[in-house]
């Protein structure tokens, strides 16, 4: 068992008392853990699977405004994400980038009453944008960010112009809107790396993956998933931030006889990432920010020098896991023919998919465009009282997670004393820009320009610690071609990253997976490496891949033989 694990059970058995105990480990519960924590609260996280393992893992990689809620008149909730975006842009800068994109618009007035027919009821469903209501609601972006701005202003390109720049986009476009926001590289890094600065800052604060909570009476039992070791916990309050799986959850926790109402209408998003380099270059370094035949907006950009587009917004009736059907993935690819039409996109250039449910408020909105991506929370009485978190987007985790915080703080008659606006965020901790960090590494390591690179991209400032470590072992060697990732880095994201299990590390401590890089090869390599770090015997080590190719095959479109195929390639091509 890793060091800080042990460490927490060991802290949990001598005193299982708690302020508070957050359930649920994506986003939202990272973040209102935090919160909790640095405002002198002894607070305790509990997560079922892996930090950022559900919805949070699935999310479009943007951190933005929400341009298209403006039709829905939620003003407050786009001013609210354009300050949390700007915030992410300083906090941490090692994760969170600015993102350059156009509005390919085939039209003038189209969509001009969008809102004002969804509001008054006439209808539900959106048209295609023109540029004069895309004109007005990039000028509400410009004006929310007028004091403060980080991102230049948008601007207006004749299709003459856009053509130049983009000149594979549909010949129908008469207009180009041309504007900012932000987009994340590694979102379950940045969920791991508010853990770890919780811990470092709050000593006394818990955060648990891999366990589970359930009620004992008049408190509540932990379970290490890992070892079947129970712990007996009591708490003044609990905030539910389960998601998609909220009500679920609470007639787990609640006595039935209190246990609410309905309270989340549950939307899935597909996603596809693509290895189509004409397209990466049709793009020009851009998002592009389309309406679909449907009037849905679709996106797609260069990710990780892969295309990643999306999504789809499709109710479902009951939460589970959930992938990229073959008609949401034809879906996609036909979204992208029509703001690409020369460009062939095709099934077979898909290296993987991801599918989310989005944790929206209940809604009878029957065009799930409508319903609202803002958050509340709700308090549920009990002995214990539980404030569920309701709603929320990637990108305004701190504001809701501040929000709910400051109701807890009311139950519990505690003053707030800190504020996490300005606070920064793991390795965007003194980032001076990825070029003067690479220098200092190559210079005190003596590692390649590549290397380097690698490091300040997944860790920023913290890959000097990252290199301290690996320095000390005698495997910090390559694990396959096309990767920089050495066993000595894995070893590290094990013992400082709360990586329990193989699919923590192949699907969120690293990209491998979602760039396309992972193959069979490249998984018994990683599985050794953490076989060594975790004790694993041979039959814990062949389970761990088994159930990680079966993830792969079932949930992300990869599936054993596309692996296997994979890695006779790149050892032919290194041959």
């Amino acid at each position: 068992m890793p060091k800080s694990r042990d460490t927490a059970f060991t802290a949990l058995s001598a005193d299982g008392s708690f302020d508070v105990i957050v359930v649920g480990g994506g986003i939202n519960g990272i973040g209102v853990f935090r919160e909790l924590a640095l405002q002198g609260l002894r607070v305790m996280l509990v997560e079922h699977n892996d930090f950022c393992s559900g919805c949070s893992a699935a999310p479009s990689r943007m951190i933005h405004g929400g341009l298209r809620y403006l039709e829905n008149g939620e003003f407050d909730l786009v001013r609210e994400s354009l300050r949390e975006r700007d915030a992410l842009l300083r906090n941490a800068p090692h994760l969170v980038k600015p993102l350059a994109t156009t509005i390919p618009i085939t039209s003038v007035f189209s969509g001009l009453l969008n809102g004002a027919a969804s509001f008054l009821g006439v209808t539900d469903r959106p048209a295609r944008r023109g540029a004069v209501p895309v004109k007005a609601g990039l000028g509400i972006y410009d004006w929310v960010t007028r004091r403060r701005r980080m991102l230049p202003r948008h601007r207006f390109l004749r299709s003459r112009a856009a053509f130049q720049r983009w000149p594979k986009l549909t010949p129908r476009l008469r207009f180009a809107a041309v504007y900012h926001d932000a987009w994340i590289s590694y979102p379950e890094r940045l969920g791991v790396e508010l853990v770890l600065d919780t811990c470092r800052l709050a000593q006394d604060a818990i955060a648990l993956n891999h366990a589970r909570i359930t009620c004992d009476g008049p408190g509540f039992e932990v379970t290490d998933l890992e070892t079947g070791d129970r712990y007996p916990v009591t708490a003044n309050a609990v905030v539910n931030a389960t998601g998609a799986w909220l009500d679920e959850s609470l007639s787990e926790l609640l006595d039935p006889a209190i246990v609410p109402d309905q309270l989340i209408t549950g939307t899935k998003g597909s996603h596809i990432v693509l290895d189509n380099p004409e397209l990466y270059e049709a793009l020009n370094g851009h998002m592009v920010y389309f309406d679909n035949s449907d009037g849905r907006v679709c996106i797609v950009f260069g990710y990780l020098g892969k295309v990643l587009a999306g999504s789809t917004d499709i109710k479902v009736e009951r939460t589970d896991r959930v992938r990229c059907e073959d008609d949401e993935r034809d879906y996609i690819l036909d979204s992208l023919r029509l703001v690409f039409p020369t460009v062939d996109v095709s099934a077979d250039q898909i290296v993987y998919t991801y599918s989310g449910i989005r944790p929206l408020p209940k809604s009878d909105h029957d065009f799930t465009g409508r319903i609202s991506r803002g958050h509340f929370v709700r308090r549920v009485d009990s002995d214990v009282p539980h404030f569920c978190m309701i709603g929320g987007k990637w990108t305004t985790f701190r504001a809701f997670a501040e929000h709910t915080t400051d109701a807890v703080l009311a139950e519990l008659g505690r003053p707030r004393t800190a504020d996490t606006t300005e606070l920064a965020i793991g390795g965007g901790r003194d980032f001076a820009g990825a070029p003067y960090i690479e220098r200092q590494l190559t210079q005190d390591f003596g590692i390649s320009d590549e290397r380097a690179k690698h490091l300040v991209d997944v860790y920023g400032t913290r890959a000097q610690e990252v290199m301290a470590f690996c320095t000390e072992r005698t495997d910090d060697r390559p694990l396959g071609v096309d990767t920089q990732l050495t066993a000595a880095e894995i070893a590290f994201l094990v013992q400082h990253e709360h990586a329990m299990r193989l699919g923590d590390l192949i699907m969120r401590r690293t990209a491998i997976a979602i760039t396309g890089t992972i193959d069979s090869g490249l998984i018994k390599a990683i599985a050794t490496a953490a076989a060594s770090e975790l004790g694993w015997d041979e039959t814990r080590r062949n389970t761990e891949i088994g159930e990680l190719i079966a993830d792969l095959s079932n949930y992300h479109g990869v599936d054993a033989d596309a692996l296997e195929r994979r890695t006779i390639e790149r050892t032919a091509k290194c041959a």
